[in-house]
């Protein structure tokens, strides 16, 4: 048994969502007990403790739209002109990047991101890769990463005409040979998705051959909808419909599917979507960054869509993503008061859902039964904290890098900001001479 306690104990769980003095009791990969400190110490006094010195206990945050691969941009200068909108950004940084990915790089872009998300707190992600000129095998090499690293991940491969139609094909294989290996894995940790990148760079031939190889399976979509203006454009012009009726139609919508952005879909668009229960997760910080605009999140969240947050490769700490979505939404829509429910529901209840969906446990709450993701937070609040304010708190006071240990499926990752299973310098090291070679191939 570990036990977890000392600290202010956020649990999200409704029936019990703040302990002042709490205590986590684990027991293998699952919460066993919750309670105070001196109850649960006095209940299991022989068990190996770790004291939060009165920060925070919280479970550990979930990225619902990732791109680990990106981490190779950090730096980098693209060849050419600088981009003047977003399909020049696509042309110019992505899809270069993307293609100049080796299967080594693909493995060394995937940990140090990981590294991140041990330091920041972050325990599951789901993630969106693209690395067409070594297609096959590349979700296996970040499948390895990830358990090497112990975060739950889900993957799955953006199958795109844009570099042919044989690398297509390629990506459509990888995904089915990674969803049915994850399938047959029978892993809390390791989950699967079929990739798709967007509308605008998949014909109806390769869409039909995506459903298709999907047959009978399960494990739902994962594309880009709607990111930049130019795409709905396309699909209107080409095939006569909107994006999401366009995917409706081939039947990539559905409880198991997530589409990403959505920030120029219309009503009807918003309708298709709930009424096939399809995810939507909002990624502010890229949006803003790529100057597409931003998406009426609180019309979706109105309207009854499931709405996540995540990050698109920018950040691996969810708090920056939690405090420029609520930044933006207040900016976007000239309202003061927009922000203080939605984004707080996308973090903390939304991705939980969206991550239930992708893994056969329960996620996301400190709380008897579920999966021991668990972080210690370095923040003493200077103002009263309560169950009503905690939200508050973690906008305005804290960030990722307040977190100081992580645990996943009840492993401890970091201990008092030191990793436990990974040696970051290394790592960190090799991702150097990676990435130099990468940006040669540029």
């Amino acid at each position: 048994m570990l036990l977890v306690g000392n600290g202010k104990l956020i649990t999200r769980d409704p029936d019990f969502s703040f302990i002042p003095d709490g205590c986590v009791a684990i027991r293998g990969t699952d919460v066993s007990m919750v309670g105070t400190t001196s109850e649960i110490r006095a209940k299991y006094p022989d068990s190996e403790f770790i004291d939060a010195k009165d920060g925070l206990i919280m479970p550990g945050f979930i990225n619902s739209h990732m791109h680990f691969y990106s981490t190779f941009s950090r730096g980098m200068t693209p060849p050419g002109e600088p981009a003047k909108d977003f399909s020049e950004v696509l042309e110019r940084l992505w899809w270069k990047l993307d293609k100049a990915l080796f299967l080594k790089d693909t493995y060394y872009s995937a940990m140090t991101a990981l590294v991140d998300c041990i330091k920041c707190g972050c325990t599951t992600v789901i993630d969106h890769h693209a690395s067409p000129s070594f297609v096959q095998g590349s979700l296996f090499e970040i499948a390895k990463a990830t358990k090497e690293a112990g975060i739950r991940a889900s993957l799955c491969y953006e199958v795109s005409d844009r570099d042919g139609q044989k690398t297509a094909y390629a990506g459509i294989k990888e995904n089915i040979s990674f969803i049915d290996w994850a399938e047959a894995q029978n892993d809390s940790m390791i989950s699967a998705k079929f990739g798709l990148h967007a509308s605008f760079t998949l014909s109806d031939l390769t869409l039909g051959r995506c459903v298709e190889e999907m047959g009978g399976r399960n494990a739902g979509y994962h594309v880009h909808v709607a990111e930049g203006p130019n795409d709905e454009k396309d699909s209107i012009q080409k095939y006569g419909k909107r994006i999401a009726e366009r995917f409706n139609d081939f039947g990539i919508t559905g409880g198991k599917s997530i589409f990403v952005h959505c920030i120029h879909i219309n009503k009807k668009e918003r309708e298709i979507l709930r009424e096939t229960g399809t995810a939507v997760v909002h990624n502010p910080e890229s949006n803003m960054g790529n100057a597409v605009g931003s998406a009426d999140i609180r019309e979706m969240v109105k309207e009854g869509i499931l709405v996540g947050l995540g990050t698109d490769g920018y950040v691996c700490d969810m708090l920056q993503s939690y405090r420029i979505g609520n930044a933006l939404c207040k900016h976007s829509s000239g309202d003061p008061n927009a922000g203080w429910t939605e984004l707080p529901l996308m973090l903390f209840e939304n991705n939980i859902t969206i991550a239930e969906r992708c893994f056969p446990v329960k996620i996301g709450r400190i709380k008897e039964g579920y999966a021991a993701d668990i972080i210690i937070m370095d923040y003493m609040p200077p103002t009263e904290m309560n169950e009503k304010n905690i939200n508050g708190h973690l906008l305005f006071g804290a960030s990722g890098r307040n977190v100081v240990t992580t645990i996943a499926n009840g492993k401890v990752l970091m201990k008092d900001k030191k990793l436990t299973e990974l040696d970051r310098n290394q790592i960190y090291a090799k991702a150097r001479e990676s990435s130099k070679e990468v940006w040669k191939r540029l």
